[in-house]
């Protein structure tokens, strides 16, 4: 890995189908995709407009560990197509370690939360409510508490700029049937165990999550999008693990932290990050990748 970042791809030799918070979706025919993992971070709905060098390479190799991992429990996007074999040799240096080709699914308009620990919105609804998105838990749970269960609590997906929203189990089935909606409950809480327990024997508590599904020509459920990475996860250090007190992290809340002590009013445009913020960052993704594939 170098330290020149990539804030966004520039493939001329594919249709740009479009360009989210982190990464670039191009066509390449009617049933393949490249997705071009950029080194853009976002924070708070907002993408900044500091790069953090080498991270979607890690994203993309965390991700591609993981796919190989849970395939058993679930059929993922990945063509097994080399990305450097769908754009011009011109263009390959862009997609080397970035990027995968995928199929073309149809993506499902929720984002699967899955959490086994309280933390984050959920340790504040429950502070308020005793409840965690509208799931009644028992009284006198301490903030980093594991969860008697892994909860699974869904949310809407908000454009660029936008907020997801939280939204209970009754309107996950009115936004995907009954059928699907329990589908993608009971896939995301599996894929969850099988990750978390083997996390735990490299060290790390994955403490909440996203999945994101699609359904194919035959209306299969498979995973999309990114699996199990810093960006898409809460991964905490084992050994600094106290119930009680939020760990530190191995993704972005570094940034968040700094971002909210900077008095960023959390509106775009987001600050400029200081060199310091962007090395220690970039080395907690690096660490992430090395603790669970080594």
């Amino acid at each position: 890995m170098n330290a020149e970042a990539q804030f966004e791809s520039s493939i001329k030799s594919l249709p740009l189908i479009h360009r989210g918070k982190v990464r670039d979706i191009y066509a390449i025919d009617d049933q393949r995709m490249l997705i071009v993992t950029s080194d853009r971070l976002s924070a708070f709905d907002v993408v900044l407009p500091t790069p953090i060098p080498d991270k979607g390479k890690v994203l993309t190799a965390v991700a591609d560990f993981w796919f190989a991992r849970l395939a058993h429990i679930m059929p993922n996007q990945l063509t097994g197509d080399a990305p450097e074999s769908v754009v011009s040799a011109a263009e390959r240096e862009q997609v080397a370690g970035r990027a995968v080709v995928v199929k073309r699914l149809k993506a499902l308009p929720i984002e699967a939360i899955v959490r086994g620990y309280l933390v984050g919105s959920g340790w504040s609804d429950y502070q308020k409510t005793g409840q965690v998105c509208g799931i009644s838990l028992p009284p006198g749970l301490r903030q980093a508490d594991k969860l008697p269960e892994p909860l699974f609590t869904p949310s809407t997906k908000a454009a660029v700029g936008a907020h997801d929203e939280n939204i209970d189990y009754a309107q996950c089935e009115t936004l995907l049937g009954a059928n699907i909606a329990a589908q993608v409950r009971d896939a995301a809480i599996a894929l969850y165990k099988a990750a978390a327990e083997y996390a735990l024997t490299r060290g790390i508590i994955i403490a909440d999550t996203k999945f994101e599904f699609g359904l194919d020509a035959n209306g299969a459920l498979t995973l999309i999008d990114e699996v199990l990475t810093p960006d898409s996860s809460r991964f905490w250090p084992l050994d600094q693990y106290r119930v009680g007190e939020n760990p530190p992290s191995y993704d972005k809340q570094y940034v968040r932290d700094w971002l909210t002590d900077s008095g960023w009013n959390k509106q775009a445009p987001g600050p400029e990050l200081p060199a310091e913020v962007v090395e220690r960052t970039a080395a907690k993704y690096r660490e992430a990748l090395q603790r669970l594939t080594r």
